[in-house]
């Protein structure tokens, strides 16, 4: 069975799998992923936000996000909340992710 950390990495690596579908770069690099929380009996508890509020697929975005989590071995339930505070802006994004898609 895997301890906490290596739950939390493997949810990463997962999450690196979601894609915002008007951005080519992972929600991981996006940096929407605020925070993850695993308690003793594997129940995650993840805080993300999307680039805008009014995102048209938001609803997809968060349910792909909570199906990876239940993959990951180890995770008995899962919370996805979805927060706008603080707001995302592209000072969250990776280095990678900037360079991607031509910050910097």
């Amino acid at each position: 069975m895997l301890n906490k950390q290596q739950i939390e990495e493997e949810i990463y690596n997962r999450l690196r799998t979601v894609f915002d579908p008007e951005i080519p770069v992972n929600i991981v690099e996006l940096g929407l992923i605020y925070g993850v929380e695993i308690n003793d009996g594997g129940y995650v508890n993840l805080t993300m936000t999307l680039t805008a509020p009014a995102c048209p697929v938001a609803g997809e975005i968060v349910r792909e996000v909570d199906e990876k989590i239940r993959e990951v071995e180890g995770v008995t339930d899962a919370n996805v909340m979805l927060t706008f505070d603080p707001a995302w802006t592209k000072d969250r994004m990776s280095e990678e992710a900037k360079l991607e898609l031509g910050f910097l």
